[in-house]
């Protein structure tokens, strides 16, 4: 990771980590997990004031690669972490000898917000066993109180949401669909990929970006 403070762009805003096999191995073994030790590890090399953004997605078309994506800023945003939810680099041993490193969102620009990798995840526990209706709808959830957190002057998905939905299975894009139409009916259109999700029994994850201006 190149080091903070290079460049005429020093600050990061944004990551995206699309990895194959994410959740291959067991226990400290994980895909995952691994890929955390190293994000934590360039993170610490790089000198960042502070973590941006992030996702990490696993590819299940068996490619076998590590792709990175950032966007970078002469100008930091602010980082804002979630209140019903630990924050990521926070997190307790059992999620792996290092804790994920970013933020739940970064506030740029005003009244935009960059959205993490969002899921249905209380506190630090995943919720909603098997249930993508449930997961959907504290996914959802979490979402509105990050833009609350933000201080945004709309902090309800809507027009100025770009969202993108990660689902595990196939199968569950025209429930889940339908359920964001119902929910959120003033979004513009929807990008839902097939993917696979870091933890093992989520079936959903939302990311994206909103604009309350």
């Amino acid at each position: 990771m190149a080091r903070a403070g290079a460049g005429d762009k020093p600050h990061f805003l944004r990551l995206w980590n699309y990895l194959d096999a994410i959740n291959a191995g067991d226990g400290d073994a994980e895909r995952y997990r691994l890929f955390c030790q190293g994000r934590a590890r360039g993170m610490a090399e790089g000198g960042l004031s502070q973590y941006p953004a992030a996702s990490a997605i696993g590819r299940q078309d068996g490619v076998r690669v590590l792709q990175v994506y950032g966007l970078a800023a002469r100008h930091h945003g602010t980082a804002v972490e979630n209140p019903r939810q630990v924050s990521a680099r926070r997190y307790p041993r059992q999620y792996g000898p290092a804790a994920p490193t970013f933020a739940s969102g970064m506030r740029v620009g005003g009244q935009q917000l960059l959205i993490s990798g969002t899921a249905a995840v209380v506190g630090h526990a995943f919720c909603h066993d098997g249930d993508a209706g449930a997961q959907l709808d504290d996914t959802l959830a979490n979402l509105h109180s990050l833009l609350r957190q933000a201080g945004l002057a709309n902090p309800t998905l809507g027009a100025g949401s770009l969202l993108k939905i990660y689902l595990r299975d196939a199968a569950l894009a025209a429930s889940v669909q339908a359920r964001l139409r119902e929910r959120i009916p003033s979004a513009p259109r929807m990008l839902m990929r097939v993917v696979d999700i870091c933890r093992r029994k989520l079936l959903l994850e939302i990311d994206g970006e909103h604009r309350a201006d």
